[in-house]
């Protein structure tokens, strides 16, 4: 495998290896490269401009939750490492990262293509080229570990549980997509899932598609979240007058930039009157596109962009062209401060911003797994759907309230708030889920 690397990854790879083969929880994902960051912490130089390839933050983010929940305060990978093999494809294989990732920008930002991306994901768990390329630093990265590997990506779960290591997979979404079935069956692999409709779920489509699954290696855990979110709850404020502090987010693939076009032109116009009523932050992600969208807006209007750390600033933008330092901002700038988040209902910025005790105005979702997302979130009256032709005069109704009842915002940040306490442990209950598994066990199969 070594021999396959440029020079400078090789010392990473060996780095990385050493720390997985050592640690309590061995965390894989697939979400982006980040090997400058990877350079940082490993001591050697690193250059904060070259942009990451990102497939999606919630891959990343919930894998870096998990290890910083089992961390407990500062880094320490004994007790926890993450791995994302795409940082260690081969020179050779690296056309096919960024023609995935290119695909995945291309289909996620036109709704159009739509139907087409349906059938590219459905086939890209199977066979697109990105798999055998990520196959050889996985398998090399967790040749020699024999306790459980935690995956949040069921690509590499797959793969891991055909080469008989014990997995533990998180089903990060309350939706069951047929993958996660392929390897099911297998004495080596149990799940740990967003609720007990999803647990549920799984079970009988086990059952329609003729598997036998013991329902015990179902865990219900709650979904993963960073601790250092959920622990902007406790702090924030209600709003009940005064500027309402929301944030538009976009997501790993840029998705909905269209949508998000189509609110900042209303939005950043609107903040230059009297009395806008709102202070915006945008999270543009790794997106540079998206970035200069908002800046070409901004001047257009002549709305000047404040710094992120400004509160005072009634426009605001959070952008880094790497996902680690990206999401970072995001924990820093956004959780803590906004009321509420405009951002499609994934199964990462959904889950953030309510459990932070935001409201949650959604964009249009991408996939049966956000249309359940949308759907939980509603039925617990936490979220709307955005008017993104009219997102004004939908502000200002739900920021109106009567001697009687408080505003939609209220009832909504009351609601996110007191949410089952299931939705805001799931980190802690995969780590403990996890740690309660020797390093010779094997979850039992029917």
């Amino acid at each position: 495998m070594e021999e396959t690397l440029e020079p400078r990854l090789r010392h990473l790879l060996s780095k990385d290896k050493q720390l997985l083969d050592g640690t309590q929880i061995p965390i894989v994902t697939i979400s982006a490269s980040f090997k400058e960051d990877l350079r940082g912490f490993h001591g050697l130089e690193q250059d904060e401009t070259i942009p990451d390839i990102v497939f999606s933050r919630a891959h990343f983010s919930m894998a870096a939750g998990v290890a910083i929940q089992a961390w407990g305060g500062k880094i320490d990978p004994k007790l926890a490492w993450v791995i994302d093999p795409t940082n260690f494809v081969s020179q050779k294989n690296w056309k096919n990262i960024r023609f995935t990732e290119l695909i995945g920008k291309t289909l996620a930002r036109q709704p159009i293509l739509k139907n087409i991306k349906d059938i590219i994901d459905h086939f890209s768990r199977k066979n697109l080229p990105i798999l055998t390329s990520i196959t050889p630093p996985l398998l090399y990265l967790t040749h020699d570990i024999n306790r459980p590997i935690l995956s949040l990506h069921i690509a590499a779960g797959n793969i891991l549980a055909v080469r008989g290591k014990t997995v533990v997979q998180v089903i990060t979404d309350p939706h069951v997509r047929e993958d996660y079935l392929y390897q099911a069956e297998r004495p080596n692999i149990s799940f740990c899932v967003f609720d007990e409709k999803t647990k549920t779920d799984f079970l009988e489509k086990a059952k329609i598609l003729g598997k036998k699954i013991d329902p015990q290696k179902i865990i219900v855990t709650g979904p993963p979240i960073d601790p250092r979110i959920i622990a902007c709850r406790s702090s924030k404020k209600l709003w009940h007058s005064g500027d309402l502090k929301l944030c538009l987010t976009t997501g790993g693939l840029g998705t909905n930039k269209a949508e998000m076009e189509k609110i900042l032109r209303q939005a950043i116009p609107h903040l230059r009157t009297q009395h806008p009523g709102f202070k915006l932050l945008v999270y543009v992600g790794t997106h540079r596109d998206i970035r200069d969208m908002v800046h070409q807006i901004a001047k257009e209007e002549r709305v000047k962009i404040g710094s992120p750390q400004d509160q005072s600033a009634s426009l605001r933008l959070l952008y880094h062209p790497q996902i680690v330092d990206s999401n970072e901002l995001l924990i820093k700038y956004a959780f803590p401060w906004a009321h509420g988040f405009i951002s499609k209902p994934s199964g990462d910025m959904a889950y953030d911003a309510v459990a932070s005790g935001s409201f949650l105005l959604t964009l249009q979702p991408w996939g049966p797994w956000e249309k359940n997302i949308r759907e939980v979130f509603e039925q617990l009256n936490i979220s709307r759907a955005a008017q993104v032709e009219y997102i004004i005069p939908q502000l200002d109704t739900l920021l109106s309230s009567t001697k009687i009842a408080p505003s939609w915002v209220e009832t909504a940040m009351t609601n996110a708030q007191d949410i089952d306490p299931l939705f805001v442990t799931g980190s802690a209950n995969i780590v403990k889920y996890v740690h309660s598994l020797s390093p010779t066990h094997r979850p039992s199969s029917v």
